[in-house]
């Protein structure tokens, strides 16, 4: 069976036809002297068409055993027009290599022993839960009598979390799905010369995890309205809504979900209101037992160290999430007892020098394992839906630190911006707070993944956290129009005018224009856009392979996201959206993200370039090094132009998450530690979000057009 989805290049708006679409196969068979040789075609459906986005399947004809092929796949399309008709077919996707070998061992067979069962055509109940461990028992297909083992996994997890497992029957008790709904899992049998067969799956319903059992949107004023109470707006267990306390609490545009939304405000220039907080008059979550906090900081001041949630006892806090002054970075700790002499275990950030004035969403888990058993607790950070370090054991660290853990119950009121210890208020918080929420379980990772999305009904929310316009200023600053408090950016001393159309012209020799960043937290979703024209009698007085950079974030010697044209022959221009990963001294490490436009970029008339970062979406690639292992990538990367969508062709995403600084420019950019690529041309506008943008989003908020809500999202 082979598999391609129909795509058209540009998505259907609403109301419009969404396509005559069918997709076309090729396959072909490796030749003893390493040559191909094509030999099979088809195309589905088989007759007629289907609209964009159709998952289209065909089989193959019987292959013969122990060769190598090939197959790839393109969109075809009908179009009719004025009495005329006629075909256009995409390129071609990628080859997709298989081999087949019937002598390898057949599926085998899954049994389920507990709480999962197997979905039927009629019936697929969800039992057990996130995180709740599943029994299954793997046995060889009667028709193999040689299997040793097995490797299975959900097909939920990451390859990473892939087991192998010894017997031609075995039992596994720790089958965990991490996420509720529909579940599979997959497993292999391997024989004596170690050949690993095609997978059985099992295909069981998780039900769906308890929700919050409190959540703070901070969207129930506006300043001046009088308004001091945030409503707790879950729907598990009991209401704890939270009370603005002092003059120097109140409400901000300045907000996670965007335009309409509202955030905590605790950031008043005046020193006298520089102790405000919000608290809840009771305990809203449980500390001696598993829990999760959740919440999104901008913090402005790094000062001192500076709360953002905590759970006060009497003499201690059980819990607290917050900026550290000492360790410089973000801190998810416990207090070993509520005493006068604490004892506190830390989870720690990974990243130290956070950025200031950027939305970060910071997570911390307490899991008791679901036991009581207090020797395996753990204590875990999550910055930007990403685990920072192994998960922290509570009794060993507190047994190096000379005390015995326990577990124990706060009695206080969870506090939004503040410290409380034996009475004392302190560690005030500075800046903004989002979408707060806590539940009393441990989050699975892939959960707080999600959250980390703010998702609006079913989409990602995004908030406009930059944007520089040229067309509504003169002289020589291009004036910040957001709500957030970013300086003007400031034009060279040469090659960079402001023109009587008001748009930015550069001289592709010594203009640009810049201002201090960073105004995003790189290592979560991001999203920028730039519109420009790019002057084609300058561009192409330019040498082939000249590269230049209309708008990008300075990381040391290179620039740490990037939006650049580049000339790769006579005549031909390519845009391009770049990550590239530096160390703590700016210097460039293995790995660059690239996604290039597969299309000519137009010259001399406006287009709108917008990349985008889903820090979210992590996948694997194969260590080159080391076929054998796989490794995790932090994040991918999307180009548009337009409301075209380019699916990159490379590897991007990190080992680890990135962060640049120092200059923001539109006009030139740095690489390999030199500073220049200046770009001939136009620019009317920068504009930078935090959060990644899907299709329809890109076409709505950048290019101001409405799109069909149920167009298949940007691969």
């Amino acid at each position: 069976m082979v598999q391609a989805r129909v795509q058209t290049k540009v998505q259907p708006k609403a109301g419009e036809e969404k396509g005559s679409l069918q997709a076309g196969f090729r396959a072909a068979r490796k030749l003893a002297d390493g040559t191909w040789e094509e030999i099979w075609s088809d195309t589905a459906p088989t007759s007629g068409f289907d609209p964009d986005g159709t998952l289209e399947k065909t089989r193959t004809t019987n292959r013969t055993d122990g060769t190598e092929y090939r197959y790839r796949a393109r969109t075809q399309s009908r179009w009719s027009y004025g009495g005329k008709s006629g075909e256009l077919a995409s390129a071609f996707s990628p080859w997709c290599y298989f081999k087949i070998d019937s002598t390898a061992p057949k599926v085998p067979v899954i049994k389920s022993v507990s709480p999962y069962t197997l979905c039927t055509a009629d019936l697929c109940e969800g039992k057990g839960g996130p995180g709740v461990a599943g029994t299954f028992t793997f046995q060889h297909n009667p028709a193999d009598a040689d299997i040793t083992g097995f490797r299975w996994r959900l097909l939920t997890a990451s390859g990473a979390e892939t087991k192998e497992v010894t017997g031609s029957t075995y039992t596994e008790k720790l089958v965990v799905p991490k996420l509720g709904g529909t579940q599979v899992l997959s497993v292999e049998a391997k024989d004596v010369r170690n050949r690993y067969g095609p997978p059985a799956e099992f295909t069981f319903k998780v039900a769906l995890a308890e929700g919050e059992v409190g959540r703070w949107r901070f969207d129930d004023g506006v300043a001046g309205s009088g308004v001091t109470v945030a409503k707790d707006t879950a729907t598990v267990g009991t209401r704890h809504d939270a009370n603005l306390r002092t003059a120097g609490a109140g409400w901000s545009t300045m907000a996670r979900r965007g335009e309409a939304d509202q955030s905590l405000w605790l950031d008043s220039a005046d020193p006298a209101n520089q102790q405000a907080y919000a608290s809840t008059s009771t305990a809203a979550v449980n500390t001696a037992d598993s829990l999760t906090f959740s919440t999104w900081a901008y913090l402005t001041d790094a000062s001192t160290s500076r709360m953002v949630m905590t759970t006060p006892g009497t003499q201690a806090q059980a819990f607290a999430l917050y900026y550290s002054s000492s360790s410089k970075g973000w801190v998810f700790s416990h207090t070993v007892a509520d005493s006068a002499t604490p004892v506190i275990i830390t989870s720690n950030a990974d990243a130290t020098n956070p950025p200031l004035r950027v939305w970060t969403h910071l997570a911390g888990v307490f899991d008791t394992q679901a036991d009581a058993d207090p020797a395996n607790d753990t204590l875990q950070l999550y910055v930007n839906g990403r685990p920072q370090g192994a998960a922290v054991k509570l009794a060993a660290a507190a047994t190096a630190q000379g005390v015995t853990y326990k577990p124990w119950n706060a009695l206080g009121g969870l506090q939004f911006g503040r410290s409380v210890i034996r009475g004392e208020s302190g560690f005030f918080f500075r800046g903004r707070i989002d979408e707060s929420a806590v539940w009393q379980r441990a989050l699975t990772s892939e959960e707080v993944l999600e959250e980390t999305r703010v998702k609006e009904g079913n989409r990602p929310a995004n908030e406009l956290v930059a944007q520089w316009d040229a067309t509504t200023v003169t002289g020589t600053t291009i004036g910040e129009l957001s709500p957030y408090p970013h300086p003007s950016m400031q034009l060279s001393a040469t090659g960079a005018v402001l023109d009587d159309d008001n748009a930015l012209t550069l001289d592709g020799t010594s203009g640009y224009a810049s201002v201090q960043g960073p105004v995003v937290d790189e290592s979560g979703s991001f999203t920028v856009s730039a519109r420009v024209q790019l002057a084609g009698q300058k561009l192409a007085a330019k040498p082939v392979g000249y590269k230049a950079q209309v708008a990008g974030q300075r990381s040391g010697g290179q620039s740490s996201w990037a939006l650049w044209v580049i000339k790769p022959a006579d005549d031909t221009y390519q845009w391009q959206f770049t990550r590239t990963a530096t160390d703590a001294s700016g210097k460039v490490t293995k790995d660059t993200a690239i996604t290039p436009a597969t299309d000519v970029a137009e010259v001399d008339t406006w287009v709108d370039v917008t990349g985008v970062f889903d820090a979210q979406n992590s996948f694997e690639i194969t260590d080159p090094g080391d076929p054998a292992q796989r490794l995790e990538r932090l994040g991918t990367l999307h180009l548009y132009v337009g409301s075209s969508a380019i699916v990159s062709r490379t590897s991007p995403g990190f080992d680890a998450a990135q962060q640049g600084s120092g200059e923001l420019a539109a006009g030139r950019g740095t690489q390999g530690g030199t500073t220049g690529y200046y770009l001939p041309g136009g620019l009317e506008q920068l504009r930078i979000w935090t959060g990644a943008m899907t299709r329809e989003q890109v076409s709505g908020q950048v290019l101001g057009t409405t799109s069909d809500d149920t167009a298949m999202p940007a691969p």
